[in-house]
This record gives C-alpha cells, sequence and structure tokens, in this order.
C-alpha cells in the first residue's frame, strides 16, 4: 500500500441497521492501494460500538434515498467524537488512538529513518518515566469515572511501585519485566492483610488495567512496539453470584427490618436491579409516571449509561409518596459500609443463612428473571450491561437450578429396576 503525501486519518462511524448503535471505523483518504489507478478511501473497522454519540443538528452528513438526514457527530477540540455513557468515552478514546498510530504510519513509514530529529524525539519519549506516564494516565481518563474504577486503578498503580519503585523508563519496559509484574501480582498479598493474597480475579483486574496503559504509551509513541499485545492476561475464575429464591425473598418481606429506608431499598433493588450507588442518587425527577407504566430515567453511576427502565407497581410501592422533583426517593439511605450488619441481621431473623451483601438483590433480580423466562438479552438491557458475556454467568446458575430439578423426582429403586428388567 502506497501512501499519497497529504493522507488523513479520521474517527467515523456508521450506524447499526434497525439498532440505536454505531459502529466505529477508521477511515484513511487519500490513499494509493496496489492495483488501483486512483486514490482510495481504506476503512479499518475496529470492533466496537458506541450509543450515547452527541449530533451537532446543525450540519447534515448526508440524506438517505427515504428523505431521512444523518447529522455530524460533536468533536471535542482534539477532534474526538463526543459521547455521554463513560464506556463510549473510552471506546471513542481507544478510536482516537488508532488514528494518531494510523495517522504517524502514514507520516512516516519507519521511525527510525535518517531523519536525526525523529531519532531525537523517539529517545526522549523512551528516557521518560512510565510510573509518571501511567499515573497521568489515570488522572486524564478517570475524571469523571466510578470509585471503583478509580479504585482499581490507583491500587495497580500502587502494586507496580511495589514491584518497581517510584521511576521505571520506557527504554526498561520489556516482556521479561511485565510477565514478571503478572506473576508479583499472582503471589501479592492484600493491603493491610499481609498473610491473605489478593484473589485471582483482582489479580486478573490490575493485570488487564497495565496492559491498557502499555498500549496507550505504545500508542502515544512512548514504546516503539505493542509490548501489551506479546502479553498473556490472567484467566478469572468463575464467582458464585449469591441470590435469594422467591421464598427467600418473600420471607424476607415479612420479616420486620429496623431500619426502614434499609428494607425498602433492598426489596426495590431486587424488583428493578438496581445497585445501590443508584439508588442512593435517585431523585424523584426521573420517576416518570405515564398512565399504568412507571419509568426510571437516569444515568448509571458505573457505567455513565443513560437508562430508560421500565419498573412495577410494587417497586414503585417502595419508593414512598412522591416528593418534589430534586427531592431523593431514598433519603438517608445509609453508605453500604453501615449496611452489612443490619442486613445480615434482617437475613437472620428470616431464617436465612446465605451470607447475602445489599449487591445480591441484583443479583437476585437476574437470576429469578432467568428462572421465569425472561431472555437474556432482555435481562441483559435491564440490568445495564455493556457485555452479554456479563449476563451469561446468571444464566449458569439457571442451568444449575435446572440440573437439581431434573434429580428431584426419585421413585422407588427397586421397583423401577424390575420394571426396566422386563424390556
Amino acid at each position: 500500500m502506497k501512501q499519497l503525501t497529504k493522507t488523513k486519518v479520521t474517527v467515523r462511524l456508521r450506524k447499526l441497521e434497525n439498532r440505536k448503535e454505531w459502529y466505529i471505523y477508521i477511515e484513511s483518504y487519500p490513499v494509493m492501494v496496489a492495483g488501483k489507478k486512483t486514490a482510495q478511501r481504506v476503512r479499518e473497522y475496529i470492533n466496537r460500538t458506541v450509543k450515547t454519540v452527541e449530533w451537532d443538528k446543525s450540519k447534515i452528513a448526508r440524506t438517505d434515498a427515504g428523505g431521512l438526514s444523518t447529522f455530524k457527530p460533536n468533536r471535542n477540540d482534539n477532534g474526538i467524537i463526543i459521547c455521554r455513557s463513560n464506556v463510549d468515552v473510552e471506546s471513542m478514546l481507544y478510536a482516537d488512538g488508532i488514528r494518531k498510530l494510523r495517522q504517524r504510519e502514514f507520516d512516516q513509514s519507519d521511525l527510525f529513518t535518517d531523519n536525526e530529529a525523529v531519532r531525537v524525539e523517539q529517545l526522549k519519549r523512551e528516557n521518560q518515566n512510565f510510573v509518571a506516564y501511567f499515573n497521568a494516565a489515570n488522572k486524564k481518563r478517570h475524571k469523571n469515572s466510578s470509585d471503583s474504577i478509580i479504585f482499581n486503578w490507583e491500587r495497580t498503580i500502587a502494586y507496580f511501585k511495589d514491584f518497581t519503585g517510584d521511576q521505571i523508563l520506557f527504554s526498561e519496559m520489556n516482556v521479561k519485566l511485565a510477565e514478571e509484574f503478572r506473576n508479583f501480582l499472582l503471589s501479592s498479598p492484600k493491603a493491610n492483610e499481609k498473610s491473605v493474597g489478593i484473589s485471582r480475579n483482582t489479580a486478573a483486574t490490575y493485570f488487564s488495567i497495565f496492559k491498557a496503559v502499555l498500549k496507550q504509551a505504545f500508542i502515544d509513541g512512548f514504546l516503539t512496539f505493542d509490548l501489551s499485545a506479546k502479553l498473556q492476561g490472567i484467566s478469572e475464575e468463575e464467582t458464585r453470584r449469591e441470590y435469594l429464591t422467591l421464598d427467600e425473598l418473600n420471607k424476607l418481606v415479612k420479616t420486620p427490618c429496623k431500619n426502614n429506608i434499609l428494607n425498602r431499598a433492598a426489596i426495590f433493588s431486587a424488583l428493578t436491579s438496581l445497585r445501590h450507588c443508584d439508588i442512593k442518587k435517585l431523585k424523584w425527577k426521573e420517576v416518570n409516571i405515564n398512565g399504568n407504566q412507571i419509568n426510571l430515567h437516569f444515568t448509571q453511576k458505573k457505567t455513565k449509561g443513560v437508562e430508560y427502565t421500565p419498573i412495577s407497581n410494587q417497586a414503585f410501592l417502595m419508593c414512598g409518596e412522591p416528593q418534589s422533583p430534586e427531592r431523593l426517593v431514598f433519603e438517608d439511605l445509609p453508605a453500604p459500609s453501615w449496611i452489612s450488619r443490619p442486613l445480615k441481621k434482617w437475613v437472620e431473623n428470616a431464617g436465612i443463612t446465605k451470607k447475602i451483601t445489599f449487591h445480591c438483590f441484583r443479583h437476585t433480580f437476574a437470576t429469578l428473571q432467568l428462572t421465569n423466562g425472561t431472555d437474556i438479552y432482555t435481562v441483559s438491557k435491564m440490568l445495564g450491561h455493556t457485555d452479554i458475556k456479563t449476563t451469561q454467568i446468571y444464566a449458569k446458575v439457571v442451568d444449575e437450578k435446572k440440573n437439581l430439578a431434573s434429580k428431584a423426582i426419585v421413585l422407588d429403586g427397586e421397583h423401577l429396576n424390575a420394571l426396566a428388567d422386563e424390556f
């Protein structure tokens, strides 16, 4: 492939048919391709989609055969397409990183050419501190991220500092060192619990963050090769999703709880799938009543995705009497750290022996929905999952229940064997 001197690389979107979702692709133009006499548009799809694009309705990109207008997406000062959800923002940053890489490839075919200025610039980058870059990347990417994402990034940085110290140059980063850090995570103790190691799944999360930073460093030109692509991630272990059966949930409803707000919020979570953080910040203006249908219109704190969630009349009953729009629906709901003790007491009083946390009510919603025949794609949407693989964990729980149910009917073995012998 031979490029023209003024090839421009741009991130663009293409709408999925019959869905409010857009493919992300990288377009390079003009490009001279072998066998073609004229310049071509080269498109590279990156296997990611976005749903929450902000459109500039004053700029029409084109009009299709049916007369429908397609608007251009809004872009920030750096030319990156603006999205509302945190997941989509991450996707657009990833796409822009690839765009930078492709643009650099077109601008110069080899970093190590005879151009002395290029070699000097590369040497400067290789002699910069990777740990400082890691810290800067965290602050840049997670200004509005959820507390859990920020915590995981900060813990990853802390473990890497424990492994290497406060400074290591990009020129020192290699496969051997990265694999040694992988093994370090797998054998590292928990913070403040020196005798207990972090779980394999936690190590997997931290190492995936480390790989993401290496990928970004390659895109930004600090690494001359894609180190992240040469590393094998840490495989996760399947974790058990604890949940309540319908009988257990009914037992809990019938059991008095000293904390009324905890009582109502927990049952509300089991009926709607909302996380504690989303219930705690839910306002009455986000509860829409349209005839007999009640909907929640809110932004998930974890993913920043905008959700339109229908809820049942029983769920709405847990909200209490409607108040002014800016009032919280569940005012004075305690923080998670203050909930565990009264929740444990309430569960024990109901005669339930399972270890139930507040998040288990979300697991309960997912499991009961699948058990009662709701298809997995609908459940995934109701949970606000960005990847259906996350929802499939609950489907495995339902399959286990089916397996147990298949063995629930046991007949008299002696008479059954005798009947079989007649064949």
